[in-house]
């Protein structure tokens, strides 16, 4: 009779209660969660994408069409899907477009290799023909590549515009491109050129109006500040006028809580009082000194401070927000001075008009006809609230756009032309390759095919007849056709009719969804802590350590 085999004992590595899932149906489920991600958004790609509409948990709604805001308000949980969301926030940061396309190719070179995955197909062999599929392909949009002659400025600037109108064909303004082209492209022309800060392009969101009544303003506006009854006497307009930019409170201060003052006589209770308004008169008079005419401060000003200045005729404002008054001293000079006392001339500014101007329901204070404007403001009118957003998020990604073309001056065609074109071009080279890799790389091409597709389904055309009609093109060699959303044939030459995209938007689109991909594939495992899911996650305290922490607390030590 065979002896039985000992009881193992069994090893509790984890605690109990955590989820452990691992293998190829862990794999192929973290590819499910990622298609559904991509699903989500693909309606939103191209011309003729659609809007999102999303309300969170406080009831409050908002319509999007770009990739990254849409990830960010869905609050996705799934830990793999969350490299998605991060990918589309990266892009975001560094280009402003391409938000949509680089989470539809990550999730399709995904759901191109999920056969493979099913057939046991190791994912050290997949990733490897990524990396060698996606660096043909940054190869090769360096050679599809058009750069720009900048030292014809009309053509340069028309460039400019091209690639700010092919940002917004896919947003909600849509309609008015051409007017808002012209403005995205004279606000990051008013940066300098050295580093082109676009933090320095002020937005200010005024409801009301249409969307013409949006207005440039080559310098910086800003609401009206809380202000005292005197203010209304101030003067609301100067010409030439110094500026003064101060980070000093100019207001009677309230003695400390706990401050104890013994006096004997009340005649030293009002020396008391005479030397806290000595100190702010003293103030006070030093900037009526230096000859400023416009007195800005992140501070609050006072009523006594500001009746003062409109008994003089100088304009003040307080608790003006910091990012405002930084960009003040970059349009008009000048520097932020955090005393009243030893201010020159050069550290005032100047502009050719400041006047106070009613928009919409609110009034502005606008600095225009500045000499050293590095910074410039758009002020956005419109309906709705969510409207207005929904323009500040389509003009932010212009204006990264234009900012990457104006650095680069590279462009690539756009509506799926260079996806068309490396896909054709990765497709021939595949075939000089044995083994798996093959199959690899051409899954590789037919992925990038999902962006022209998603274009066509989008704008309810055939994507079939379109891709065939693509297909044949670029292996005829015309690498600039692409898809187009308006005339009958369904493809035309994208780079003449001038849909032009910068080609860092593609570079940074290709290689993030290449490492999104290979870092999905390389999880086989996920343990997930139930604990970490609870909305209050921690240790929880002994009974009775709360009655413990109070007691004696401000009562001295108890007796024994």
């Amino acid at each position: 009779m065979q002896r039985g085999l000992p009881m193992q004992p069994t090893v509790v590595l984890l605690k109990e209660g955590t989820d452990t899932s691992q293998g190829t149906p862990q794999l192929l489920s973290n590819i499910s969660a990622c298609l559904a991600v991509a699903q989500t958004l693909s309606s939103t790609l191209g011309p003729r994408g659609m809007d999102k509409l999303i309300v969170n948990e406080r009831g409050e709604a908002q319509i999007t069409n770009d990739g990254a805001t849409i990830l960010k308000l869905l609050d996705i949980v799934h830990p793999a899907a969350r490299t998605l969301v991060d990918i589309a926030r990266a892009q975001d940061a560094e280009v402003g477009d391409g938000t949509t396309s680089v989470v539809l190719l990550a999730a399709q070179l995904l759901k191109e290799v999920r056969g493979y995955i099913e057939e046991g197909v190791s994912p050290h062999v997949i990733t490897k023909g990524f990396r060698k599929a996606s660096q043909l392909a940054l190869n090769r949009v360096k050679d599809i590549q058009v750069i720009v002659d900048r030292s014809n400025p009309e053509r340069f600037r028309s460039l400019l515009l091209k690639c700010a109108s092919t940002s917004m064909s896919s947003k909600l303004i849509h309609s008015e491109k051409p007017f808002f082209s012209e403005m995205v492209v004279d606000a990051v022309q008013c940066l300098d050129p050295e580093d082109l800060d676009e933090s320095l392009i002020g937005i200010k969101k005024i409801p009301g109006g249409g969307m013409q009544d949006s207005v440039l303003v080559r310098g910086v506006a800003f609401k009206k500040t809380f202000t005292y009854a005197g203010a209304e006497q101030q003067p609301k307009s100067f010409k030439n006028p110094s500026i003064l930019s101060l980070n000093v409170e100019l207001e009677l201060k309230a003695e400390k809580d706990n401050a104890e003052v013994r006096v004997e006589a009340v005649s030293d209770y009002q020396a008391i009082v005479d030397a806290e308004w000595e100190i702010i008169y003293r103030k006070l008079e030093a900037i009526e000194k230096t000859g400023a005419k416009v007195v800005l401060s992140k501070l609050p000003i006072g009523d006594l401070a500001t009746q003062w200045f409109a008994d003089r005729d100088i304009f003040c404002a307080g608790r003006v927000p910091s990012a405002d008054l930084r960009r003040v001293c970059q349009a008009v000079g000048g520097s932020i001075q955090s005393t009243c006392f030893d201010i020159g001339p050069e550290h005032l500014g100047t502009c050719g008009r400041f006047e106070e101007r009613q928009i919409g329901g609110e009034r502005y204070n606008i600095f225009e006809d500045c000499p050293k404007a590095k910074t410039c403001t758009l002020l956005l009118r419109g309906g709705a609230e969510q409207f207005i957003e929904e323009v500040e998020r389509s003009l932010h990604d212009a204006i990264m756009v234009v900012k990457r073309a104006l650095k680069n001056g590279e462009v690539v065609a756009g509506g799926g032309a260079a996806e068309m074109n490396l896909s054709a071009y990765i497709r021939k080279h595949a075939l000089q390759i044995p083994g798996k890799t093959q199959l690899i790389m051409t899954a590789y091409a037919k992925a990038l095919e999902v962006i022209p597709r998603q274009i066509c389904d989008n704008a309810g055309l055939d994507s079939t007849d379109v891709l065939n009609k693509l297909r044949m093109r670029h292996a005829a060699g015309d690498k600039y056709y692409g898809v187009d959303v308006d005339g009958a044939e369904g493809v035309r030459d994208n780079l003449e009719a001038f849909v032009w995209e910068p080609a860092l938007v593609k570079v940074n689109a290709i290689s993030s969804a290449t490492e999104a991909a290979c870092l999905i594939l390389s999880v086989d495992e996920t343990v997930r802590n139930p604990q970490s899911e609870q909305p209050n996650p921690g240790p929880r305290a002994p009974p009775g350590a709360a009655q413990r922490a109070l007691r004696g607390r401000g009562r001295g030590i108890p007796r024994r």
